[in-house]
Parts: structure tokens; sequence; C-alpha cells
């Protein structure tokens, strides 16, 4: 097994549900990668965060075509205050990525907070809203006009509905771009998006899709202009996304990268936080101090180790059973 380390590391912000990210970090020759599927995730789901984590380890990644990607600030379910405060200490992010159809919150609460966020970024800026596939095909329709006038214009809406087939009639019934997350990472068939016309924009995220070269080729075959989003990882995990969007051969948007200030700390010496909207590409260094600061507690611990350990055997028994 190779050298690792469980974190524990509060959030700033409930986000996703989440109080508290969670993770396991893994050193290999070529340095460290980050195994952090959600606590939801059974073996089959989780796979493929640990081929990513493995990637960045063992091999690497590809050469770059850029030295410097542009993210988007991400703005979670808070009030219209928070949210504008949020895009004022982003250093510089033109965009904003806002969290809508948050259980509990009322259209009205999201229409505040878009209006907020418009007036912090100014009429040049650029926004999208994330819905996490939580509305109907009539509540996408209805809602998306409505957001989009709040926003003063938005530049797409990210799986407005769970289901792939409602994303393209979603498509087809209004005119702010679709952006597809979970259609695409939590598919069997990834493709499907490209084949049903259902969305402008593809989002992909490392860890969920098996890795920077796994992501270059699904970017090459899918056919849309490419965001790189986190999956809520360390800037080891982070790491892995600029790396992906610094080798794309066209990035067209800013990237939803820009998530490590969602933590209350890191476990790198230089965390990778926006300058002037955008991330350094390159390798991270991790901090032995943070990760002192960061260890999970034993129990922690141990759950994380048995859980890559169940990963561990699906991953060789798959391996053994390939012909």
């Amino acid at each position: 097994m190779p050298e690792s380390h469980v974190y524990s590391i509060p959030m700033r912000t409930r986000f996703r549900g989440i109080d508290v990210r969670e993770g396991m970090l893994l050193r290999g020759d070529a340095g460290w990668g980050e195994f952090s599927p959600f606590l939801e995730y059974d073996a089959r789901v989780a796979e493929p965060w640990l081929s990513a984590a493995l990637e960045a380890a063992d091999q690497g990644w590809p050469e770059p075509r850029r030295s410097t990607v542009p993210v988007n600030v991400t703005v979670p379910a808070v009030g219209p205050e928070q949210a504008a405060e949020i895009v004022n200490a982003s250093n510089g992010c033109r965009t904003a990525k806002v969290k809508v159809a948050e259980p509990g919150q009322s259209l009205a609460e999201e229409q505040a907070r878009l209006e907020a966020v418009r007036d912090a970024l100014g009429r040049d800026g650029r926004i999208r809203v994330d819905a996490n596939g939580a509305w109907s095909v009539d509540e996408a329709v209805t809602r998306i006009p409505l957001l989009d006038r709040a926003a003063g214009g938005l530049e797409y809406v990210e799986q407005p509905t769970a289901d792939v087939h409602d994303l393209a009639r979603v498509r087809r019934r209004v005119d702010v771009p679709i952006a597809a997350d979970e259609s695409i990472r939590r598919a069997a068939d990834p493709y499907l998006v490209r084949d049903l016309d259902a969305a402008d924009v593809a989002v992909l995220k490392v860890q969920p899709l098996g890795g920077v070269r796994a992501c270059l080729r699904i970017a090459d075959e899918i056919g849309l202009p490419v965001v790189v989003s986190s999956a809520l990882e360390t800037s080891v995990g982070i790491a892995a996304g600029v790396a992906l969007a610094a080798a794309l051969p066209e990035l067209t948007h800013a990237c939803g990268l820009a998530t490590v200030q969602l933590m209350t700390d890191d476990v790198v010496l230089d965390p990778l936080l926006p300058v002037a909207g955008a991330l350094t590409v390159g390798a991270v260094a991790v901090d032995p101090e943070a990760l002192a600061r960061s260890r999970a507690p034993e129990e922690r611990t141990r759950h994380w180790l048995r859980r890559l350990a169940e990963v561990e055997a699906r991953r060789a028994h798959r391996q053994d059973a390939c012909p």
C-alpha cells in the first residue's frame, strides 16, 4: 500500500450537504494523489476516484498547453450579503457559479442571491448556476428564465434535471445554454449527452471520471466545450483538475476549480487560490505541518483505510477478470 494520509477539514459554509470534508492522500513515485469520493458512494462509484489518485501519484500528468487557468468563484446557497462578500473576496474572478435549487429555499431567495452576485461582479462578469439535477422539466423551464433575468443574463445552467433525456427536453425549451455534469460523470454512457444533443457544455471532473487522461479522451470524443470542475478537494486534488484544464486543446470557459477557499484549511504549502482570477499550473508541495493539522481522528482513518481496501479489491478483481 502506498504512503497515505487521511484528512478531515471543516467547511467554511455548508456545501453539498457537507460540513466537514474528508479524504485520503496517496503518495507514489510521481508525487501525491487524492482519493476523496463522497461518503455515500459505494466501491463501484469510488473506483474511478482511486484510478485518478493513482495516476497522479504514480504517473503524473500530460504536458500543459498553458501556464494559467481562469476560474470561477463558487457561491453556495447563502444570503445576498454573504454572496456579494464571496465574490468581492475572490481575487479577481470574473465568473461566478451560484448554487440554486437548495432544499428549503425559495425562488425569491435564489433571485436575491443572483442579483447580489451581479451587483458585485458588474455587467461584464459572467454568472452560471448549478441545480444539481433537482428540478423537473417543467420546473426548469419555468425557473430558468426568471433566474436568467435576475442574473442579468446567465452564461449557462448546469444540470437542471437529473435525467439526461429530460436535460435534452429542457435544452429545447429554453434559450439559456445547458451544461451537463452528473449526466456525464455518473452515467453508464457519458456520451449519451452528445448523442441526444442534450447540452451545450460538458463539465468534467477528474476524480469521478478516472483521471486526467481519461478526461482528455472524453473531451476529445464528446465534441463540446469543456469546463473542468472540482469535486470539492484539497489543493492536491485541485492540481489534477488544473492539469486537465492546462492540457486541453481549447479552453473557452472559466473552470470551477477555485473551491479550496470553501474549506478552513489545506494540506499544501501554497494553496491553489486564484490570483487575478486564475490558478497557476504546476505541482503542489504537501506541507507536513498541514498534514498534522488536518489528520483525521483514528476512527475516521480506519474507515477510510477500509474503504480504500474495498475499492482496491474491486479494482484487482476486475483486472483479474479481464482476458
